[in-house]
């Protein structure tokens, strides 16, 4: 056994025990030593760079370290092998995914606009925001020698009494601790319960002059990121509010790796406590701090996830949904209790899912489509939520239709060489002068920080900057000459946005050719999607009166340049709508108002689910959107540069 110490550069380390020949990215996953991996370990991005510092490593030179990367001790943690004793620097921009994830802010003016907005729009629908938890005050007899009854018996009948109804239910957790709380306060007791027709669930005993906080919990669980609130579930109040990165992420950037992931020894597990212990469970606390409530005072729990999330959530086989005829376990379920998946917040406190559509069209997306509220326009309307993945859903009161597209981690900076999630040091705006092609950017962090790389947001201004410029072609080659565009020996040409001595960063921030095309590609799969979902419906994009585009890269898109790039589909700029994390927004109304609950399903049954790989048309459109903006030029008429139409 070889001891291995992992070092992070905000001061901490984590050490385990390898055997010889053990792989350095697995042992850092089973010390939970967090070190990004995008790509699962497969050697394909290069995001698991560590730099050796002590002992040694057996590990291949691989096209991602350059020479004099190698001498100085870097090296892909997903090819290094344990050989003895080592020590190793894990640097800064491979281990912020677990707490300095950029996700839409909600305190910010903007957000909370937003969020407001969905909440009137959906009372102006018709949808009540009342739930079904209260609080009542009953006062019983104490036992005596001629009053024997039990004491289950005794709270039933007092509830009954209080709430007029005819049947009673108390669970187990209720039960368990009945004797002493009744006895503690002389049978004189507050009782959270839920209320549903005739019957009455009892939740939690409590003190009779306590100041009881019902809330709950809504959470949007992202295949990168995690957001989650706390309200008070009797007026609706948000309580606290807290965002971070989902920790499955160390198993790799998509669904696909994850789920191969799942399938190893123990495997549904691990990714169950990365989702659960290490991400969920930190993030309540950390609010229940804030509201300053105890975490058993959270009675009822919803959450908004893709299909693939939501079973690794639950904790069930998802393999089924990567392979053919693509068919999850569950669409629905409303059998889940915090306390089955080790949630910690009241235990008997029900965790709603929302429902699921399809293998790839998940509750993040149902819920998203009811906060957007096309459901209730006469407007046709299109719905993009931009993350991981790219999910649409068309239509308006009369019908919708949605689909999903395996866009890649491309909009989360995955597959590309300067890519990288937004956090501190990435660049997330960008424009470039046309005559010096110097660009201008724009870096999150604070005054004075470099950059490391650029997100997804920043890619899109970028090679749309680059496309206006002239200095790359439709098929996003260079064809410009100039300080900062190189070629390499075998001519694959690369723009440097900042060079290393300015950079936070042991190489030059550059995007290449190679970069420019995954992203094409990406860009390419969203549009082609949009084209095959019109085109089987009998639909051209003139006919698309709103486009409202949700998720977490949708808050820093530039709109103009996602359309010059061919991303989004040519229409008037102003039919375009921000709306922020509507998977969160959809969430929390289904949390506090039955109704929205019941109708999110509705919305979930209406939903015409499109299986974009059975359409036969898909791979040629999806050919054609592969080029800036597309290989059809009456498609994009107002945004074609003049030296591409001469």
């Amino acid at each position: 056994m070889y001891k291995v110490t992992f070092k992070f550069e905000n001061g901490s380390a984590v050490e385990t025990f390898a055997n010889q020949g053990e792989n350095l990215l697995e042992v850092a996953r089973e010390a939970n030593a967090a070190i990004d991996a995008p790509c699962s370990g497969n050697a394909a991005c290069g995001k698991c760079r560590v730099q050796l510092v002590g002992g040694e490593l057996e590990a291949e030179k691989t096209a991602h370290i350059t020479d004099e990367e190698y001498e100085q001790g870097w090296r892909l943690s997903c090819v290094s092998k344990i050989v003895g004793n080592v020590e190793v620097m894990v640097p800064d921009i491979a281990s912020a995914y677990k707490s300095r994830m950029k996700v839409a802010d909600l305190d910010s003016a903007k957000e909370i606009e937003i969020f407001e907005k969905t909440k009137s729009d959906i009372e102006n629908a018709g949808i009540s925001f009342r739930n079904d938890l209260e609080v009542v005050r009953v006062t019983m007899d104490p036992p005596t020698l001629d009053d024997t009854m039990p004491d289950i018996e005794r709270v039933t009948w007092a509830v009954e009494a209080a709430c007029g109804v005819d049947h009673v239910k108390i669970p187990f957790t209720v039960m368990k601790n009945m004797a002493e709380t009744l006895r503690t306060y002389n049978f004189d007791v507050q009782c959270v319960i839920r209320r549903a027709e005739n019957k009455v669930e009892v939740l939690d005993l409590c003190a009779p002059e306590e100041d009881i906080k019902v809330c709950g919990l809504a959470v949007d669980i992202g295949t990168t990121s995690v957001a989650a609130l706390v309200i008070n579930m009797l007026d609706g109040t948000i309580l606290a509010k807290a965002s971070a990165g989902n920790g499955q992420i160390r198993y790799g950037a998509d669904v696909i790796n994850r789920i191969i992931e799942s399938l190893k020894p123990g495997g549904k597990k691990k990714l169950q406590d990365a989702l659960v212990k290490e991400t969920l469970n930190p993030l309540i606390m950390q609010m229940c701090r804030a509201a300053k409530i105890k975490p058993k005072m959270i009675y009822r729990m919803c959450v908004a996830g893709n299909t693939t999330m939501n079973h690794l959530l639950v904790g069930v086989d998802a393999d089924p949904i990567r392979m053919e005829p693509y068919i999850p376990t569950f669409f629905e379920t409303d059998c889940v209790h915090a306390q089955d998946l080790g949630i910690a917040i009241f235990p008997h406190a029900k965790v709603i899912v929302a429902p699921n559509i399809g293998s790839y069209v998940g509750g993040d997306i149902t819920a998203g489509t009811f906060a957007s509220c096309i459901w209730n326009k006469p407007e046709m309307s299109l719905f993009i939520d931009l993350g991981t993945n790219g999910e649409l859903v068309f239509g308006n009161e009369e019908f919708m239709m949605s689909c999903a597209c395996s866009a890649g981690p491309a909009f989360e900076g995955g597959d590309i060489s300067c890519g990288m999630r937004a956090m501190d040091g990435a660049i997330e705006a960008c424009t470039i002068d046309k005559d010096t092609m110097q660009p201008h950017l724009s870096i999150i962090g604070e005054e004075g920080q470099k950059a490391v790389g650029v997100c997804g947001s920043g890619i899109i201004d970028l090679i749309s900057e680059l496309f206006r410029c002239g200095i790359i072609n439709p098929k996003g080659k260079f064809i410009r000459e100039g300080e900062r565009i190189r070629h390499d020996k075998y001519g694959m040409g690369s723009y440097v946005l900042v060079f290393k001595e300015d950079a936070a960063s042991v190489k030059d921030v550059e995007i290449n050719e190679v970069d420019i095309d995954n992203f094409i590609r990406a860009k390419g799969a969203i549009f082609s999607a949009i084209r095959v979902m019109l085109s089987t419906l009998d639909f051209t994009v003139d006919m698309i009166d709103n486009v409202y585009v949700a998720g977490g890269i949708g808050s820093g898109i530039n709109m103009e340049n996602a359309v010059n790039i061919g991303m989004f589909p040519d229409i008037p700029i102003e039919k375009f709508h921000y709306i922020g994390n509507s998977s969160l927004s959809g969430a929390y109304t289904m949390l506090l108002s039955n109704e929205a609950e019941a109708k999110v399903t509705q919305v979930a049954h209406n939903m015409t689910y499109l299986e974009l790989s059975n359409e036969p048309t898909y791979m040629d459109e999806f050919v054609a959107s592969c080029f800036l903006p597309h290989t059809d030029a009456a498609l994009f008429p107002s945004i074609i540069p003049d030296f591409v139409q001469r």
